[in-house]
């Protein structure tokens, strides 16, 4: 399935405005708008923590690189050009676990 397909399978993300991604000690590492160009990566977020209890674990992660399909090995050959993807690259490789806190739109 391709990233496109993906997208339409996965639970809608117009309610929100954002989600933020934190680590253990509650710190923001990222945030993701539901804008042109991150409505996509919002979505796969939002349902990798629907799926996730709230987070993303590295199980997490390299099951939201499985969805984001043909787009994951644009990241791989060009680091930095998909900081959505690269970040699940990095957390699939590790043991943290990070919590995912939406903002309603």
């Amino acid at each position: 399935m391709n990233f496109a397909e993906r997208l339409r399978s996965l639970p809608s993300v117009a309610h929100l405005a954002s989600l933020d991604l934190l680590d253990a000690s509650g710190a923001l590492v990222a945030s993701i708008h539901n804008q042109p160009g991150q409505t996509g990566s919002l979505a796969v977020y939002h349902a990798l923590a629907k799926q996730y209890g709230g987070t993303i674990t590295p199980e997490a992660a390299a099951l939201g690189l499985q969805w984001y399909g043909e787009h994951t090995a644009d990241a791989l050959a060009n680091p930095g050009k998909h900081p959505n993807i690269d970040r699940l690259l990095a957390w699939s490789q590790g043991t943290a676990i990070y919590l995912v806190r939406p903002h309603n739109a």
